[in-house]
Formats: C-alpha cells, structure tokens, sequence
C-alpha cells in the first residue's frame, strides 16, 4: 500500500467533554488506525487510553443496520411513516404535551438543533430533555443564576497558568485524563498546587498537595466557610464587589452564619481543622486560582447550591475571567455545550434564550416561522419518565442514549418504556433500552456522521464522516428531518446537510441579539459548505465582524444579566435527600471507570478497555467489610429503597468508613444485575432537576457462593437462569464469569446449559461428581478453540490465561493442547502478564511487578521500561500504588 492509498481525516473524539482532536487514517483495506491531533488546541496530539482504541470500536457487531418495526426489518418509508403518524395521531387526541423526546450529549450540535426545533418549534411542546440532565443541569443552572447565562468564562490554557488549582468532586486522572496531564505538567513545571476535594481517595487525589476528603454532600459548608473566611481576612475584592455584583451582603451574612468558623466547618464535613485552614489560606492568598467541578457537585439534590457557593467565592475575589483564575465546569459528554446551545433541556430554547424571558418563545417563533412555538418549559427528565409511566406522555423518542439502565429508579423506567404506547428508539447498537422499541432506527456512528461539537472550553470542533454508513445507516439529523416532513413540517425543515443547519444554528445566535446573550456565533453564519468542511476549531463568541473567538469572558466585569451585574446567592449548607439509617446505613455514590464509557455499548467491545475491571465491582472500606464478614472478591448483594444489584467487593482504602463506591457502566448486556441506576433515587435538585447519584443509602451483604464457573467462547450469548454472571470482552470472543448460591451439582446442570448448543462431535467434556468439578470444551471445524467451560465450588477455578490465549490464537490446537484442554492448565508453562494496569500500552500486573523487583522504584523509571503511565497518565496512580507496596515490603 502507498501513502497514496490512505487518507487522514482531522476529526473530535466523541468520548467525555474535553473535546480531543483526533487523526484517523483510513487505509487501503478499509482497517482504521488513530492518533491525536498535534495541532488541536484541546489536546496537542495527546489521547486517553479510550480515545486511543477509537479504531477498535468501529465494527458492526452489535450494530442497528435497517429499521425495525415490532422487532422485524421494515423500509425506511414505512417506519419514518409510522413515527410521523404515530405522534400526529397522540397530538390531535391528546395535544402536544402528550408525547416527548429524551436526547443525548453524543448528538451532535446539528442534530441536536433540529431535534430542539421539531419539539419546541412545531410540535409546540418543550418536552425535549437530556441524559445531559443527569451530569450538567446543576451547573447551568448555577452559572445562570450567579452570571445571567450558561457560562464557562475561562479555558484550558488557565489550568496551565494557574498557582493554585482546585478539583471538586472530580476525578480528572480518570474522566478527564487529557486536562489532567496539561495540570500535572504545570505542577511539575511551575509548582502548581493541586488541592482534590472529595470523599473519595481517587487517582486524582493520588497525586496532589492536599485532599480534603470531606463527608459527602457537605461541599455548600466548605465554601461557605471559605467565603466567611475571605471576608474575615481582607481577601474580598471589595472595589470589584462593589462595581460588578449585587447580593453581597446577605450572601456573606447567610455563610458567615452558616459556617462561622474552622472548627464548624471541619466537623461538619469530618476534616482536619488544619487542613480546611491549609486550605483556605491558599485560595485567599493566591489570586490565580482556577476552581473545577464536575459531577461531585452537580449530581446532588443541591447541586446548583454547590455550584452557587464555588462561583461565590470567585466573584468575592473578583477572580473570574483572567488568566490562570475562574471557576470551571468541565462536561461529561463530548457534546453537553453544544446542546446546552442549542436548547436541548426542558426548560431552555435555542442559542442560549429561555422561558424565564417572555419575550424569547416570542422571537425563535418569529425566526423559525412557527407560531405555535412552546410558552413554557417541558418536563425534565426524572418528571419525564414518571409522566411516562402514569401515561400522561403517550409516544416517546428516545435518541442516542439508554436510559433503561442510566436513569435513577431504572426499573420504574423499564416499566414505563414497556407500558408506553409508542417507543421509538433511534441509536447506532441494540441496548437495554431499544429493548422495548416498537420502532428502531438505524443511526450513524462516529466517524460516519458529520457536524460540530462543542467541549468544556466553549472550543467548537469538526466532528467530520471518514467511513461509508452501512447498511440503511442514516444520520440523526435527517431522520428527525424526515419525520418533521411527514408530519407537514417540511418547508421548515428542507436541509440538505449539516452545513445548513449550523448556519441556521449561528444566525439564530446573533437574531435580535444586539450583546443581549454572550452565546452569539453569528459570524459563521455565512459559511459556505466548504468552509464549514475546512472549519478549524474556535471558541465561541464568534459574532459578526469577528476575526477570532473569543477566548476567557466576564473578565471585563460586564454580566450578561438585566443590570450588567453578577449575582451573590445565598445558599446553606442542607442535609441529604435521603439520609442513611438502620435498613440502609452506607452512602453509595457513583461514577466512571478509568477506561470505561456510559454503559459500554462502544468500549464494552474492546478488550484492552475491559481487561483494567473486567467485571462489576463494588469498592467498600475494610471496617465495613468486616463487620459484615465480607473479603475481597466476594459476591455481595447491595439494596436501597428502589432496587437491587450484584457484584464483587473490593476492598481498599479509597473508600471512608459507612461509604461505597459502584460503577456506573454496567446494563443488563454485560452482566445479569449490575446497573447502578437500579439503586438509585429519582430525589431531584428543585433548581436543576438533576438526581441526587452521589448520595444512595444502601446496605450491602455478603452472598453465599457455592459454585463458580467461567465460560470462554467466540459467542456472543446472554445467560438466563443464574443468581450472577457478567462479561468482558478479551481477544478472539468474550470471557462469562458465573456464579451461584445454589448446590455445585446444580450449578453444573445450570452453567453446562451453555454448551448444549454446541454439537456433540466437537465437545469434550469431563464430570467429577466428588469434587463437584465440571470441564468442558468445544473446538470448531478448523480444529480451533471455540469454547471452554470450567465450574467447580467457590474458589476452586483453575487459572484460565493459557485457555484465553488459544481463544485469541486462532490457530487450530496442536495435539498436546488438545489432550489439555479440559485440565486447564497449559502443558508448557506460559507467562502470564496478569489484569491489565497500563491500557495504552496493554501492560499486565505481573510485568510492573517484575520490573519493580528488578529495580524500577519510580514512575520515570517504569515508563522507560515498559512505556507505562507514559501516555494518558491514567494508571499511574495504580502502578503508584504497586512502588510504595514494593517499597513498604523492601524496608520491613
């Protein structure tokens, strides 16, 4: 193949909301390789490991290729036709409130927007919301109550120019792992401090100078203390304060009453006075200070509180909007700005307009020529779900998201979607959710779809196809164009592509907007298509007669607010929604794994992704362990009010005495019963409407395990009829782990179900009634490993790595191996590199405990060895941890 064979298409990264540029090359065959984009501003060619396995994820297995209705292929025209009928039919019965959509931050912005524009614009009710719910509605709705508008004022380049900077509730070594290595870089290269605040000892809190790990929920006692201390020792801005804010003084009252002192502060939120005072002296003194949170804070019941106590302190110290200093909100998703812009929750419109304007429904019904434009803000995704439920919503849309395992109370979710009327599911794989499509649409994936996002930066960039659409694969735009067409909506909605509707998108931006709303692209209003193609990214604003965007905002003291002035809000520190108590007396919080996305319907299939945490797992502080008698590894069951779940306990000092810690990822097509969202409550902010994720009374007890199997095999199966099973992905098929409480001779009867299927000429398999031992295995007509099953009582599983690695041969079993099989155990000694620590570079634990033994007793030093923590940065906590074991056990 020549150079001239491939090609290299500039796009984004559609995992979290850092927004990495991407080169993707497409060769000669067809097979994708990518790297990132050294000249994107974002991430200067750097990757995360998931964004470094983007080529990995592009196959079809598991893919919507053609319409479905009922479950059954069907044509394009006959399910558009069916959709369009199916919501006009509800709206003339019942009215335009009677049907919803529910979106996602992987839209892109242009889908987005006519998604936005079909509701809201013509069917004439805002009920569009957003999984962007559960992660950034806090902060909206903070930032709109302290500056008038959604507004991020600073960028990237201030982590950087910062001397202090301080993370809360955010675990950036893990969620946002690019901006973690540009702030690790700055504290390494100009002695940035790093403060972590948060109840969890993460990786982020593995390298810093201070973590307050801090009680959960008590964040509003924290920085209300820190207010009172600003004004106590003549650090408030007060030229500033009186010049650019109003609310001050009943602001600075409420917190000085709330959190009167160190001591106040440090009980309530079970701290170190010294540390809390460390604290405090730091920001008060350091005036480029940049403060970021993410989903610690907004994932609460008072999380735009939190949110409105952070900016508070910025706005005190006048210390918003230049270099180095300014609160930051960093998204979860790579498009959660963009549909912020657009109006993609419920009780936003368009280009950064909402109803709280009576004159705002008035002017995009006049852009948009449509009359019968939303007056009043839709139903948020929480109150979505239940007007689902008790049959007030009728028809349901559901795009680019799954909300049958992300949604709180997620088993009263799947109950509404089955009893709704109508479900439509548009979305690129089968999920949970698409389950209870009666109509399933086919979308495009990343590197086939075409448009813009928008990251945490306010930074807008290309999200460009670079791969044909398989099958009847269509982009989201144009199917919700389509339907908008058959429902007698087609002037509005002529597009004929991306382009267009952005243009449409931006000159709404700048229509009547006269500096109005800060959120104003209009300058990209006239781009031709190619320009749109060749558009590199830019920050927004960009407004008519601009040269360049605009970069930090608000620094010049100017608010986007009726009298150009910020807002104080005075906020006090509240209990939880749903404190703990005997039935359930540990908090569980949630959130993401290192290499993990959502619920893995992209890096679920990736082997090197699942091999760091191959299966659900629960992280439990030691004491409560013991007091419940349960050791690392066990099956545990964990309840809460709404439901419950299975999965393995781990126990380790992250976690703070009565807490727990249970990934997000897990749905029902990767274990039996893992889904944090069975668990948790569906208690929303009043302010955001966003659930309380982080704080879930549970009670977790040990499961009896009588028997343990694991099955490796090519196929792609769900198991039925067991208490426990999960899966992960690995080289050449999927490995089941398998459990249950039942006898080992049923377990047997249970697990061998499995291989039924397989024909009788190709199995081997063997029974040992005595030690209730169960093997078998399955080659296929080439003479390859297709399959292996092991099952024996609880701990007693032979190693499988041998039988793993003729699973990812491929090559047909050489007669020794053959004669093995069903021992398990590999004839010849083979090295195992043990669960994978280093995903990048596929680095086992067993290599970095070599390399530790053989002298390597730094980070610098494991990276020249084994190329380790080198890139992303994302594991270096864990091989961190594995150097001061080694050296722990050394010195005794």
């Amino acid at each position: 193949m020549t150079v001239t064979d491939a090609r290299e298409v500039r796009t984004a990264c559609p995992y979290c909301g850092v927004g990495c540029g991407v080169q993707a090359r497409v060769a000669a065959d067809g097979t994708v390789s990518v790297r990132g984009d050294p000249g994107h501003p974002a991430n200067a060619g750097k990757l995360c490991s998931k964004g470094s396995a983007l080529g990995e994820t592009l196959g079809l297995d598991g893919r919507v290729l053609h319409p479905e209705i009922a479950g059954r292929r069907a044509a394009w025209d006959d399910a558009l036709d069916l959709v369009a009928r199916r919501f006009s039919e509800t709206i003339a019965q019942h009215g335009p409130d009677s049907v919803a959509f529910y979106v996602s931050g992987q839209l892109l912005t242009e889908d987005y927007y006519v998604a936005n524009k079909l509701m809201k614009g013509f069917i004439g009710s805002a009920n569009i919301d957003t999984n962007s719910r559960l992660c950034m509605a806090s902060s909206v709705a903070g930032h709109k109550r302290a500056f008038g508008e959604d507004i991020v004022p600073g960028v990237y380049a201030d982590f950087e120019e910062a001397d202090l900077v301080v993370l809360v509730g955010s675990n950036t070594a893990w969620c946002h792992p690019i901006l973690y290595q540009r702030l690790l870089a700055a504290w390494a290269e100009r002695g940035t401090r790093i403060v972590v605040i948060d109840p969890r000892r993460t990786a982020t809190a593995a390298e810093c100078d201070l973590h307050l790990q801090l009680k959960p929920g008590t964040d509003v006692l924290l920085f209300n203390g820190l207010l009172a201390h600003l004004a106590g020792c003549g650090a408030v801005d007060q030229a500033y304060v009186a010049a650019h804010t109003s609310g001050f003084d009943a602001t600075l009252g409420l917190a000085v009453a709330d959190a009167p002192s160190v001591r106040r502060v440090a009980d309530g939120c079970d701290l170190d006075p010294a540390d809390v005072a460390t604290f405090y002296g730091w920001f008060a003194s350091t005036e480029r200070t940049v403060t970021v949170y993410s989903q610690g804070v907004n994932q609460s019941a008072h999380g735009t509180d939190k949110v409105n106590a952070i900016l508070n302190c910025h706005l005190a110290t006048g210390r918003i909007g230049r270099p180095g200093m300014g609160p930051f909100s960093v998204t979860g998703q790579p498009n959660a700005m963009g549909g912020r812009e657009v109006g993609g929750l419920a009780n936003q419109l368009a280009a950064h307009m909402g109803f709280d304007d009576p004159s705002a429904p008035e002017r995009v019904g006049r852009f948009w020529n449509a009359p019968d434009i939303a007056r009043r803000p839709g139903l948020k995704a929480v109150d979505m779900f239940e007007a689902v439920g008790d049959g007030r919503i009728k028809a349901l849309w559901v795009m680019g998201t799954n909300p049958a395992v992300s949604m709180p109370d997620a088993g009263k979710v799947r109950a509404a979607l089955k009893t709704c009327q109508f479900v439509v599911v548009s979305d690129v794989t089968r999920t949970d959710t698409s389950h209870f499509a009666d109509v399933l649409l086919p979308a495009a994936a990343w590197g086939e779809k075409d448009g813009t996002v928008t990251n945490s930066e306010r930074l807008i960039s290309r999200q460009k196809s670079f791969l044909p659409m398989p099958g009847d694969v269509s982009p989201d735009w144009w199917i919700v164009s389509e339907v908008a067409r058959r429902m007698g909506f087609a002037e509005a909605f002529d597009h004929p592509g991306p382009a267009a509707i952005f243009r449409e998108h931006a000159a709404l931006s700048a229509f009547e907007n006269d500096g109005a709303r800060l959120f104003d692209i209009g300058g990209l209003a006239g781009l031709t298509d190619a320009e749109y193609d060749a558009l590199v990214p830019l920050h927004w604003p960009f407004p008519i007669g601009a040269s360049a965007g605009a970069q930090r905002l608000l620094g010049d003291g100017l608010f986007p607010t009726a009298d150009g002035r910020a807002r104080f809000v005075a906020v006090r520190q509240e209990g939880a929604a749903l404190p703990v108590d005997a039935a359930f007396p540990l908090v569980l919080n949630t959130g993401r794994l290192r290499d993990q996305w959502h619920t893995m319907t992209r890096t679920g299939r990736v082997p090197r992704l699942m091999a760091n945490a191959p299966e659900p797992a629960v992280e439990l502080n030691a004491s409560d362990a013991a007091a419940q008698g349960i050791a690392d590894g066990d099956l545990v069951r964990i309840d809460s009010r709404y439901g419950c779940v299975r999965a393995k306990a781990r126990i380790g000092i992250g976690q703070r005495m009565g807490e727990a810690f249970l990934p997000m990822h897990w749905s029902g097509r990767f274990a039996a019963n893992a889904a944090a969202g069975s668990l948790s409550a569906p208690v929303t902010d009043p302010f955001s409407g966003q659930p309380e994720l982080k704080h879930v009374p549970v009670r977790i007890m040990r499961e009896p395990v009588a028997w343990a199997g694991v099955l490796m095999t090519r196929r792609d199966i769900r198991p039925t009829g067991l208490v426990h099973w999960s899966r992960a992905a690995v080289a050449g098929g999927w490995v089941y782990e398998l459990s249950g409480t039942e006898p080992p001779e049923q377990g047997i009867l249970l697990a061998r179900r499995l291989v039924d299927v397989v024909p009788a000429d190709q199995l081997l398999e063997y029974t040992d009634r005595r030690t209730s031992t169960f093997r078998a295995a399955a080659t296929d007509g080439e003479g390859r490993l297709a399959e292996a099953l092991l099952v024996a009582p609880q701990g007693h599983l032979p190693e499988r790595d041998w039988l793993l690695s003729l699973l990812a041969s491929g090559e047909p079993l050489s007669p020794l191996d053959r004669r093995a099989l069903l021992s398990g155990r590999a004839p010849v000694p083979v090295p195992a590199v043990g669960r994978i620590v280093c995903s990048c570079f596929n680095v086992g634990v067993n290599q970095l405990a070599a390399a530790i033994s053989g002298g390597s007793d730094s980070l610098d030093e494991i990276g020249k060895v084994l190329k380790a923590g080198t890139n992303c940065g994302s594991c270096r906590s864990e091989i961190r941890a594995m150097l001061d074991a080694g050296q722990l056990q050394a010195a005794e």
